[in-house]
């Protein structure tokens, strides 16, 4: 049986997931990856689920890549690099490409290290919540790289260009308060599961089909015209006014009642 590096338990409709190298302070390595994204698909078709929060094991989110380990197979590494023809990402990519494309809100819990491919898994989620003391950095200009995980847009998207040049070409090591500061966690915790829980528990709260149509509006936004994007608001929002979860919420907020929403209608 394929040891457990990533593993995943749902309830109360949120899933929690967690990198599982804790020895290793969840280097990355290619098994690690492809179970990142089997999880991540799995979870895509799952219409019941309405939450993730994304952590690591033990005292750090992630370290990056592990060379050690993906460097005893350089062909499985290098065939790593070849995109998917459908989905347009390879493994390195899709392992945080797949949460930006889960239609459910993903919140990183981030502690102790998060490096290089561990800082673009976090970034792949829709919010970060990271504690004041955490360590990030863009780690791959230490070992003359750049990040190649989607970090790049994901880091302009945050950060704006001239900061995401700045961290990516000094490899500099910030605190998680500076990481707030800058704008790449939206939060910073003493407790930052605890908190990711909380709002995951808040999220379950309102509409999964309003909540997924939201999440594919604004990853769009960025990237089309304003006109494209309006009439992407205008294709997201007649299902969800004729849908059964905005009659449940309607209905609910009329009466004063704690709406009962119905699985998301699309994967």
């Amino acid at each position: 049986m394929a040891e457990e590096l990533v593993t995943c338990d749902i309830a109360d409709q949120i899933a929690r997931v967690h990198l599982n190298r804790p020895a290793k302070l969840n280097a990355l390595t290619l098994p690690l990856l492809a179970q990142l994204v089997q999880t991540a698909h799995r979870l895509r078709a799952d219409r019941s689920v309405r939450a993730v929060v994304l952590a690591g094991a033990g005292e750090s989110f992630c370290a990056g890549l592990d060379f050690a380990s993906v460097g005893k197979d350089p062909k499985k590494m290098f065939l790593g690099f070849v995109p998917n023809p459908i989905r347009g990402t390879n493994r390195f990519q899709e392992a945080c490409w797949a949460w930006r494309r889960l239609p459910v809100p993903v919140i990183a819990a981030v502690e102790g290290h998060c490096y290089g491919g561990g800082i673009q898994i976090a970034l792949a989620a829709d919010f970060r919540i990271t504690h004041p003391d955490a360590k990030w950095s863009v780690l791959e200009g230490k070992w003359g790289l750049i990040p190649d995980m989607t970090g790049v847009r994901s880091l302009s998207e945050l950060v704006g260009v001239e900061t995401a040049k700045r961290l990516t070409m000094t490899a500099e090591v910030i605190t998680g308060a500076q990481a707030h500061q800058l704008g790449l966690a939206g939060q910073a915790s003493l407790s930052p599961y605890a908190d990711a829980l909380a709002l995951a528990e808040q999220l379950t709260q309102r509409s999964p089909d309003a909540l997924a149509a939201a999440k594919r509006l604004f990853d769009k936004a960025g990237g089309v015209s304003p006109r494209r994007l309006f009439a992407a608001e205008r294709r997201e929002q007649l299902p969800l006014l004729l849908g059964r979860n905005h009659k449940a919420a309607r209905t609910a907020g009329l009466n004063r009642e704690t709406p009962t929403y119905v699985d998301r209608a699309r994967r």
